[in-house]
């Protein structure tokens, strides 16, 4: 198995400044060597491990009470891997996936109280006969490695033809709500503001799939009343701060315009009516970047870096970096570090610059972080050096 290592730069972004300083020259080493390398970053110095090299299309990961790691990929498979290294097996018996473009298998969970009831959700593209897809909640249990006990939860619908932006993430709150995120299908930009379809939102609904009373949209004016939040044109990350209780969201802009929220009850996060960004001809989508009752983002990307997958960093291992928020970079071939004060942007920093396309980032129950690249199909580890 071919291991790659990169010297890489980093940069701390504050506002809109660039800051640059330079571990080396900015490219990979052609030729299979170690696996690991050592980087200094702003805060930190850390080993890299190259866990594995071989995904094509990887997007989430979760752990297993027993230490076992879950990672899907696109096309509907989940590797296992133990003790960090890949098994050779997989999860078997999983339903067919509508594997078109960005659409398949996407995220990954398991249940707050797993230990109790042994509950794995994922969010995935069901697939229908007339060849289109929706963004679809479904559990399961393992027997071994087989996935049985499945059950369709909820699906995001209408079922659309193609595959541009599903999302989709999956996280739990200290309540034991399952919030999860839906593209607005790309091709009418209008569904995010359509509160009587799920595409271009963030929905809120118990373990089991049905909608919690409190929600702020009621069902009685058509509306779908799984919903939380809408105005979100393709959020591709999704975590829950439970030390703080506050839901973040990254999602994709057009040209331009990627977007952290803080994501509110009942709130318009503004997709397509307002944006930073612009078609991808460059011509503009809308003249206005602000409108009354539409949210703000904490902060936004001009040009694009393709956010994604994310996650808090909560564990001591990394004391310099508590508290900050790690957020893939698909374009930019990075991992963001963004600090923040209280709900604030402070600033960023780019981390494992040329990696590959990060499709997400992920904080083990044991403390470290893990990443997984498209491209160049890594699983890496970031081991804090002392």
């Amino acid at each position: 198995m071919a291991k790659y290592k990169f010297y890489l730069p980093i940069a701390l972004v504050a506002g809109s400044a660039l800051l640059w300083s330079s571990c080396g020259p900015n490219e990979p080493v052609a030729e299979p060597i170690d696996e690991t390398f050592a980087t200094q970053t702003d805060k930190l110095l850390i080993k890299v491990d190259t866990l594995y090299s071989e995904f094509e299309n990887p997007w989430g990961m979760t752990w297993l009470p027993d230490g076992r790691m879950l990672v899907t990929e696109r096309k509907g498979e989940i590797l296992i891997f133990k003790d960090d290294k890949y098994t050779g097996e997989k999860v078997q018996g999983l339903p067919a996936v509508h594997a078109v473009n960005q659409a398949g298998l996407l995220d990954i969970a398991v249940h707050p109280k797993y230990a109790e009831n042994g509950w794995i959700y994922i969010a995935y593209a069901k697939h229908f006969e007339d060849s289109t897809g929706a963004t679809t909640i479904m559990r399961f249990k393992l027997d071994g490695n087989n996935a049985v006990n499945q059950e369709d939860l909820i699906t995001a619908g209408p079922s659309w033809k193609g595959g541009r932006h599903f999302g989709s993430r999956i996280v739990f709150d200290n309540d034991g709500y399952m919030y999860f995120s839906n593209g607005d299908k790309g091709n009418i930009p209008m569904n995010a503001q359509n509160l009587n379809n799920a595409h271009g939102k963030i929905h809120r609904v118990n373990d089991d799939g049905t909608i919690p009373s409190d929600n702020p949209f009621t069902d009685s004016l058509g509306n779908v009343s799984s919903i939380w939040t809408y105005g979100n044109r393709n959020p591709q990350g999704l975590i829950y701060d439970k030390a703080n209780n506050r839901l973040w969201e990254v999602e994709h802009g057009p040209m331009g315009g990627d977007e952290l929220n803080l994501i509110e009850k009942g709130k318009n996060y503004g997709w397509p009516v307002i944006t930073y960004g612009q078609n991808y001809d460059g011509t503009p989508i809308t003249e206005i970047t602000e409108k009354e009752g539409m949210e703000q983002p904490v902060h936004y990307w001009v040009p694009s870096i393709a956010t994604c997958g994310m996650t808090i960093v909560t564990s001591d291992k990394y004391p310099t970096w508590k508290g900050n928020i790690l957020i893939g970079a698909l374009a930019k071939q990075h991992i963001a570090r963004v600090e923040l004060n209280g709900t604030s942007y402070v600033g960023e920093e780019k981390l494992l610059q040329d990696i590959g396309r990060v499709r997400t980032v992920a904080e083990s129950p044991d403390g470290y972080i893990y990443a997984i690249t498209e491209a160049t199909g890594l699983l890496i580890k970031l081991l804090p050096i002392r």
